[in-house]
């Protein structure tokens, strides 16, 4: 099992590295690198990793804000796990540490996701489409999720903007 907190400013590098392995790619890093520099989207405690005594940083989630027709939401991207660590529960417990942060530091309720719908149901997520929340872009609808943090509370609908570190 893996141990869950937030990024310390010496795990830039070893994030870098875990979403970069995780997606063959560094879109999603320079991503993640963009939003640091948004303070206006980028929530303290809310960029979380996981990590293993003897490989560091193995797991990585994060939430920034967002507004879904025109409220303040959060939005769950990355998602990423070094590929030696896939398939062990590191996603799972990375993602769930992220959103039981979330839970505890911001007012924000709703929370998107685009990401794998076999995956994020775990957590609660939902089809968007079922809560009139939409992509400005053109997305399968199943893998389009939301999550309410408190159920009691209400969410907004409407079409999520995403910050323009997205670039959409």
């Amino acid at each position: 099992m893996a141990e869950c907190r937030a990024e310390a400013e010496s795990d830039v590098a070893a994030i870098r590295e875990v979403i970069g392995a995780a997606f063959g790619r560094s879109d999603e890093a320079d991503l993640v690198d963009a939003l640091r520099r948004e303070p206006e989207v980028w929530i303290p405690g809310l960029s979380v990793v996981a990590t293993d005594a003897g490989e560091g940083v193995v797991g990585y989630a994060l939430l920034t804000r967002c507004r879904v027709g025109g409220h303040v939401a959060l939005a769950l991207a990355p998602c990423a796990v070094a590929p030696g660590w896939q398939n062990r529960g590191v996603g799972t417990e990375v993602t769930a540490y992220a959103l039981s942060e979330a839970r505890e530091r911001v007012a924000e309720n709703l929370v998107v996701v685009l990401g794998h719908p076999e995956f994020y149901p775990r957590f609660g997520f939902r089809r968007a489409s079922d809560a009139g929340i939409a992509a400005s872009f053109e997305v399968p609808d199943e893998a389009l999720m939301y999550l309410s943090l408190d159920p009691d509370r209400p969410i907004p609908s409407g079409v999520i903007e995403y910050p323009p570190a997205f670039g959409v």
